[in-house]
């Protein structure tokens, strides 16, 4: 049995609703929203309604905006006719072997590329339910902190899974999202089974292990990543204290973005029976040579991306697995 906060002499099942210390008969102070523990009781409770909470879920659209835009640019630049040649898909895709080459950048512009239009609307549909559902709640700037950490750590989930497949994609991001719906039904004392996620979850779950070509570590990354950032955050709000839940989600991306930067240069995370001596880059995206990791020890391999000069230098080259495809998708 717990003992109150101001009295441990004394036992009680009761506490605070606001902040959880255990309080005793004579600590309780009865408020609409249950019994509040004197130091609660005594701040002015901050009073949400529809004009004054965060009800317009910009950063979602924002968001939305962003990837309509990218695939655009991904159809109507150099080599877009077919989607996965083009320059901007081929510059921004995910590929183990190219981040451990000092792309970095290819953590962050993959979760904004899709493969083809219908990649691009589930996503975009899921990522639209679920911002209106969290970005109220959280805000638009913890909002746009708990996306970011969840796409990085999608873009982990990928490095360490399945580094030698190409992945491109919202959906290690929507997955996080649907990871913090989950907590945050959790945090409101809601069964995860008998909340409005569960359905579309466990929907998502069985896509992601039983049909082809999806990034089980892009989606298992990001949910994971997306349900312990919003954790931070809802700890942070507890403790009043919005710039730790940022620092937190903060937090969360530069390890997921360091751990996927050095993932990507360990040899041993590459699947063992993915053995090649000419491979340059992922198979469907054209081909990509001028950096160690991709070109053949014994044969450098010729470019066809567009802008991609054959550069391989075979003495300082790495023999890494033939690159298989694969595309994150909600």
């Amino acid at each position: 049995m717990a003992t109150c906060y101001r009295h441990p002499s004394r036992e009680t099942g009761v506490s605070c609703s606001s902040c959880g210390n255990p309080i005793c008969t004579d600590c309780m102070t009865p408020t609409p929203v249950g019994m509040r523990c004197p130091d609660c009781a005594r701040q002015k409770t901050k009073v949400r309604t529809a004009a004054t909470m965060n009800a317009e879920p910009r950063v979602t659209y924002a968001l939305i905006a962003m990837n309509v835009a990218a695939f655009f640019a991904q159809v109507t630049t150099e080599g877009g006719a077919r989607v996965e040649d083009g320059r901007v898909y081929i510059e921004g895709l995910l590929f183990g072997p190219w981040v451990n080459d000092g792309e970095w950048w290819r953590l962050v512009t993959s979760g904004f590329l899709h493969a083809n239009p219908i990649h691009l609307l589930l996503n975009m549909v899921v990522l639209w339910f679920l911002g209106q559902a969290i970005e109220p709640t959280f805000g638009h700037v913890k909002f746009a902190a708990l996306y970011v950490a969840s796409l990085l750590t999608g873009s982990l989930g990928v490095m360490l899974l399945e580094p030698g497949s190409a992945a491109v994609g919202a959906s290690g991001a929507v997955y996080g999202l649907m990871g913090a719906l989950v907590i945050l039904y959790r945090d409101r004392g809601i069964p995860i089974t008998q909340s409005p996620i569960f359905g579309l979850l466990v929907i998502n779950l069985l896509f992601t292990f039983f049909y082809p070509n999806i990034s089980i570590g892009a989606h298992l990354g990001g949910l994971v990543g997306g349900g312990v950032a919003a954790l931070a955050i809802l700890a942070a709000d507890r403790r009043r204290s919005a710039a730790l839940g940022l620092a937190a989600c903060a937090a969360i991306a530069a390890v997921a973005f360091a751990g996927a930067v050095i993932a990507s240069g360990t040899p041993g995370l590459y699947r063992a029976d993915q053995t090649s001596t000419t491979s340059a880059g992922p198979a469907g995206s054209g081909t990509r040579s001028g950096c160690s990791t991709c070109a053949s020890v014994s044969s450098p391999s010729t470019s066809r991306g567009p802008g991609r000069e054959n550069v391989a230098d075979a003495s300082t080259a790495t023999t890494w697995p033939a690159p298989t495809s694969r595309s994150r998708s909600a």
